[in-house]
This record gives C-alpha cells, sequence and structure tokens, in this order.
C-alpha cells in the first residue's frame, strides 16, 4: 500500500519538467515520489500546466504525463470550502490567489500534501490545516 498522497503544485512542475534542466534536490524529490506512486494531480493542476503548452507536442506530452497520475476527483463543496477559507484568510490580512485556495482546499479534503514552490501555500498552511512540503527558494539578504 503507499503512503500519502502528494499533490504536486504548477510551481514545481515548472522547475523540474522543462528538458536540458540540470538534476537538482527537487527533481530528485519528485522522481522519489512518482517512483512511489504517490503523486496526484487535479483539474486546476493541469490547468495551469496544459495552459503553458508550448506546442501540440508538448501539450500532448503534459497530457500524458498527468494522466499516469492519481486523480484527486473535486466534489461541488471544494468551491465553497476554497470560498471560506479564502474568507478566513482575508480577516485576517492574508491574500492568496483564489487558485492556490481551491487547490488547498482540494488537498485538505483529500488528506494530501502540497509539494511546492509558491509562499502563498506556506501562508495557508500557517492558518489552516493544509499539509505542505515547501520548497520555496530562500531570499537571500542584500549587501
Amino acid at each position: 500500500m503507499r503512503d500519502s498522497l502528494y499533490l504536486i503544485d504548477t510551481s514545481v512542475w515548472l522547475e523540474v519538467l522543462p528538458p536540458g534542466r540540470a538534476a537538482s534536490e527537487l527533481r530528485e524529490r519528485v522522481d522519489a515520489l512518482l517512483a512511489a506512486d504517490q503523486v496526484a494531480t487535479t483539474g486546476m493542476i493541469r490547468l495551469e500546466l496544459v495552459s503553458g503548452a508550448r506546442n501540440e507536442a508538448d501539450y500532448r506530452r503534459l497530457e500524458e504525463m498527468l494522466s499516469a497520475l492519481h486523480a484527486v476527483p473535486v466534489a461541488e463543496e471544494r468551491w465553497n470550502e476554497a470560498a471560506q477559507l479564502a474568507f478566513r484568510l482575508r480577516r485576517r490580512g492574508v491574500v492568496v490567489p483564489s487558485t492556490d485556495l481551491f487547490i488547498a482546499a482540494i488537498a485538505i479534503a483529500a488528506g494530501a500534501t502540497v509539494l511546492h514552490r509558491d509562499r502563498h501555500f506556506d501562508m495557508v498552511a500557517s492558518h489552516a490545516s493544509l499539509s505542505v512540503e515547501s520548497h520555496v527558494p530562500a531570499v537571500s539578504g542584500g549587501a
């Protein structure tokens, strides 16, 4: 039986998918999760990724890759949960894009961890029960 699922956010896919990129710790992490059959996706991530395809061949390659992953179903109530999450966060002065809130609501409901390079997920996780594996690059201090 596989361990828990990881929803890999577009912010990570954009870092690890382009051909010719050098091996990295993040790519190795994604490869390990893929080998363990722990990677999932959902419609919003699919939309973000395939809409950025450069050409038809790239589009087909992305669709094929994504179709091999676990699909996290999205019930209608996820929209309401994302809206409630947005409302609670805004009342605390935290503004997060709707797409990230929707992905967060899906991950929370599925019990999945969001693997990301997008600080918005860390912001959500600090105020909600979202499990994240953050690969947000450290910001270096200027001289």
